[in-house]
């Protein structure tokens, strides 16, 4: 079951972010960007050498990703053109500035996929798996940044979070 807000500019679905047909989605990647676990090591395996060799420049360039940040590659195998890596906080019981580090993550995400005329952008539960960040809040984070940022932003047209769990599903049900 999907559901729908704000004239179908945001959904929600339970599934495999690798398999969606959009202009873009985004990897919960580390500082490295070199492939991880969880949707990480999937978009990574899925995708193909051609995203891990991209993410490869920009690290000898930049040095990585910093936490709240994003960057940009193509979606090589996968049917999204592209991949935006962004870098979620750990969770160190809140008092890190972690709230503000997850709502970058949307916010520089989102303008990066505006900058690449990208349309349509899938998120992941960013920080939720391994970062331990709590479900509850992230979702929170996450939907109301993007609310926001849809009202103010009109180029970018749907955004979908994808939720690889019934728990995760559940919650963003609950806040869309």
């Amino acid at each position: 079951m999907d559901l729908e807000l704000k004239g179908n500019r945001i959904s929600i679905i339970k599934g495999d972010i690798t398999k969606l047909e959009v202009n873009a989605i985004v990897n919960a990647a580390n500082n490295s960007l070199l492939g991880g676990g969880g949707v990480d090591g999937a978009i990574h395996k899925v995708g193909g050498r051609q995203i891990l060799e991209e993410c490869m420049i920009i690290r000898n360039r930049q040095g990585g990703c910093e936490t709240g940040e994003a960057v940009i590659t193509t979606g090589g195998l996968l049917k999204a053109r592209y991949v935006i890596h962004t870098v979620g906080p750990i969770w160190h019981g809140g008092n890190n500035d972690e709230d503000k580090l997850l709502s970058n993550c949307y916010i520089n995400s989102l303008r990066l996929a505006e900058e690449n005329n990208i349309k349509t952008i899938a998120f992941p539960n960013i920080s939720t798996g391994v970062y331990r960040f709590p479900k509850e809040r992230a979702a929170e984070i996450a939907v109301n940044t993007v609310k926001k940022f849809m009202l103010e932003n009109k180029s970018i047209e749907k955004v979908i979070f994808v939720c690889f769990d019934e728990e995760n599903y559940s919650l963003y049900s609950k806040m869309i």
